[in-house]
């Protein structure tokens, strides 16, 4: 997250017509942005999934689903700021999108210079504190976000990629039930989320690095037919 919530951020820029994505990444780029493009709505959740953008800028009407469903699919994960930027003028329309977590609605056609002054206010209202990543412990564990750096007992654990991944996906949400399908879809991708056993083979590793003793975990939680949970205070 950029400490002064401005041109320094990464912006997701998600919409079908393709002249829409370049006039909004010139505009932003010359404003000292990132800025990541998605051409539809599986496309755009990978990205938000992957490149973990500060900001998303969404278009509702999308060619393989409807915007509003991918709001909801990244709110259940992400609380990254989402700015709908539809032609859809219905107050129904600003209502459910609103109502499933985005942040702002602006109607096309738009002026730049209100798109980035609704952006400004959208990463400042965040704050850098409730973006940071946070140091979780027990009294075994330590999980630096920041850093990337896990600790059993002061020493350091060497995790794989897919098992740091994991555990990062379980700790940005601590005490919470973070379900199968999410976890796959996270880290492995849409194809995967039937595939539990992945699940099953990441998380008794991490248990065998992390768990005083794996056969009794305390630290990553079975939720049986749910999916896991982190039980770390942060």
């Amino acid at each position: 997250m950029p400490n002064d919530a401005t041109g320094t951020a990464k912006v997701l820029i998600v919409d079908d017509e393709p002249q829409i994505r370049r006039f909004l990444k010139a505009s932003l780029t010359a404003h000292g942005y990132q800025v990541v493009e998605a051409e539809d709505a599986n496309s755009a959740i990978k990205a938000a999934t992957v490149e973990k953008p500060d900001l998303t800028v969404l278009d509702l009407g999308l060619p393989d689903m409807d915007g509003m469903e991918v709001i909801e699919r990244v709110r259940e994960w992400s609380s990254m700021p989402i700015i709908v930027l539809s032609v859809r003028s219905d107050e129904s329309d600003k209502v459910g999108a609103l109502d499933r977590g985005a942040n702002d609605y602006i109607t096309k056609p738009f002026g730049m210079a209100e798109l980035m002054a609704r952006m400004r206010a959208a990463l400042r209202h965040i704050g850098p504190e409730a973006n940071d990543d946070p140091v979780l412990e027990t009294d075994r564990v330590s999980i630096d976000l920041a850093k990337r750096l896990v600790t059993v007992d002061g020493a350091p654990v060497k995790l794989s990629r897919k098992e740091y991944d994991l555990l990062r996906a379980l700790a940005q949400h601590p005490g919470k039930v973070i379900t199968h399908q999410q976890l796959l879809r996270d880290i492995w991708g849409e194809a995967y989320v039937e595939e539990t056993q992945y699940l099953r083979v990441y998380i008794g590793q991490l248990r065998q690095k992390l768990e005083a003793d794996p056969s009794r975990p305390r630290l990553i939680i079975t939720e049986p037919g749910v999916g896991y949970r982190l039980q770390i205070s942060v």
